[in-house]
C-alpha cells in the first residue's frame, strides 16, 4: 500500500505568537519528502483544508498551484480532511439548522478541491474525513434524538459527496459525541445506513482509547492493568466490530493517556512511533485494520502524529522512525 504523512499536524494545536506556531505546508513537504529508510520515501501525504495551510474557497488556480508544490516534492495526495468544525466552515452535525447547513457546505467545499486534484492528477485514491464536530457533553443531553441528528447530516453530506465520486470516512474519537466509543459509533455508521458512501476512519491511537472505555465506561474491552492474554480477544472483538466499516486508517502510536487542545480536547494521546510508553504493537495492531483492505477499497494509509510539539516534528529522525514503522506495517500486511 502507499504510505502517507499527514500534514495537519503543522496545524492542530498550534497556536500563532506562541511557542508552538502552525508550521506551513511547504515545510511539512519539505520534511515529508526528506526522509528515507531503506531507499524507500512517503509516496503522499494527506490534508487539511483548512487555513493557513489551505483557504476552503481558494481559487481553483490556487488550489492547482498547491497541486504543483506538492507534486514537485514528488508526492501524492490521498485524503482530505473537511473543515467541519465551528470556527471553521462547518458545525456540529447535531446542532442547529445552520450548523448542520454548514457542515454540509464543508464537505462540498472538500468535494470541490478534491475534483480539482484528481483533474490536476496529483489525487488518484483517498477520501474526505469527518466526524460528528460536537462534544459529548452536548451530545449526551438526547443520545437518541443527537445520533439521528448526526446520522441524517451525515446523510445529506454523503449525497454531495456521492455526486463527486467520493467517500466520506467519521475518525473515531473519543472527543466527539455519538463517535466517542465504539457502540456508539457503530450505532451512528447503522443509522446513516451508507455504507458505501460513510464510512469508518480507524486511527490506532483513538481507537486504543475505545477499549479502555474512556467517556464510555459501558462500552470499555479493558481494564486497566490488563494482561497480555487479555489485550488480543478484546482487539479483535473491536476491530471485527469496526473493520467492516473502515475505509481509511492512521498508524499512530498511544501511550494509554489523553489529550487536546481547545474543542479537540481529551482524545487519544499521539506519540512518537518508538516511545517507550507506547501501548501498541504498531505491525501487528494494524494487521487487524488493513485485513481485506483493498476488498474496501483502500490504497494507502497515513501516519497521524497530531499534538506532536514542533521540536518534535522539525526533528528529521521523527519522520525516518515513522516511516520504518510503516514500511514494517505494509511488510506485515
Amino acid at each position: 500500500m502507499k504510505l502517507h504523512n499527514a500534514m495537519w499536524p503543522g496545524l492542530v494545536g498550534k497556536e500563532p505568537g506562541t511557542d508552538h506556531p502552525p508550521i506551513s505546508l511547504e515545510r511539512m513537504l519539505e520534511m515529508t519528502a526528506a526522509a528515507s529508510v531503506n531507499g524507500r520515501k512517503y509516496d503522499g501525504v494527506d490534508l487539511f483544508l483548512f487555513h493557513p495551510h489551505t483557504d476552503p474557497d481558494a481559487s481553483d488556480d490556487a488550489i492547482k498551484a498547491m497541486a504543483d508544490q506538492i507534486a514537485a516534492h514528488g508526492l501524492k495526495v490521498g485524503s482530505l480532511v473537511a473543515p467541519v468544525w465551528p470556527g471553521t466552515v462547518g458545525g456540529p452535525a447535531f446542532g442547529s439548522d445552520d450548523d448542520r447547513k454548514n457542515f454540509v457546505l464543508a464537505v462540498e467545499k472538500a468535494c470541490r478541491i478534491a475534483d480539482i486534484l484528481k483533474a490536476h492528477g496529483v489525487r488518484e485514491y483517498g477520501l474526505i474525513r469527518i466526524d460528528s464536530a460536537g462534544g459529548v457533553h452536548d451530545w449526551s443531553e438526547d443520545p437518541a434524538g443527537n445520533t439521528k441528528k448526526i446520522a441524517e447530516t451525515w446523510r445529506e453530506a454523503g449525497k454531495v459527496a456521492a455526486q463527486h465520486g467520493e467517500r466520506l470516512a467519521a475518525e473515531g474519537e473519543i472527543c466527539w459525541g455519538g463517535m466517542h466509543s465504539w457502540k456508539a459509533m457503530i450505532d451512528t455508521l447503522e443509522a446513516t445506513g451508507m455504507p458505501e458512501t460513510v464510512g469508518f476512519q480507524a486511527d490506532l491511537a483513538h481507537t486504543y482509547l475505545y477499549l479502555m472505555g474512556y467517556n464510555a465506561p459501558e462500552a470499555a474491552l479493558l481494564k486497566e492493568g490488563y494482561t497480555d492474554e487479555e489485550f488480543w480477544p478484546a482487539y479483535k472483538t473491536l476491530t471485527d466490530a469496526l473493520r467492516p466499516w473502515t475505509i481509511d486508517f492512521h498508524v499512530a502510536q498511544n501511550d494509554g493517556t489523553v489529550h487536546g487542545t481547545g474543542s479537540h480536547d481529551k482524545t487519544g494521546r499521539h506519540c512518537r512511533a518508538d516511545d517507550p510508553n507506547g501501548k501498541l504493537d504498531i505491525a501487528k495492531c494494524s494487521a487487524f485494520w488493513l485485513k481485506d483492505a483493498a476488498a474496501r477499497g483502500m490504497k494507502h494509509f497515513c501516519w497521524d502524529g497530531c499534538m506532536f510539539s514542533n521540536e518534535i516534528l522539525e526533528d528529521a529522525h521523527t519522520w525516518e522512525t515513522i516511516l520504518g514503522k510503516m514500511i514494517e506495517v505494509d511488510e506485515a500486511l
